[in-house]
């Protein structure tokens, strides 16, 4: 798979909710009421990431989740990310 360039990234940004570029990847962070509802989205999230087989960096303390979306065979972000964070705004709704 073939990285996108840093303007296709910044326009693809728009269909997105609260994503930003930087660091050679999406980013993004969640904050909750409690451990368990990140943890719960964080597992909704990983059903959807193995059936696509793309993985997030994420981090978790307590109820804040920071993600973080690349594609490491490509070096940078494609396509996939793009998928993975469309789910991933879809599940958080």
């Amino acid at each position: 798979m073939k990285p996108l360039t840093e303007l296709q990234i910044r326009a693809k940004l728009k269909e997105l909710n609260e994503w930003e570029y930087a660091n050679n990847a999406l980013q993004t962070s969640f904050e909750f009421n409690s451990f368990k509802d990140a943890f719960s989205l964080m597992t909704r999230i990983a059903f959807e990431a193995e059936k696509l087989n793309h993985h997030p960096n994420w981090t978790n303390v307590y109820n804040y989740l920071e993600i973080n979306l690349s594609t490491h065979d490509a070096d940078g972000v494609t396509e996939k990310d793009f998928e993975l964070a469309k789910i991933i705004d879809d599940l958080a709704g």
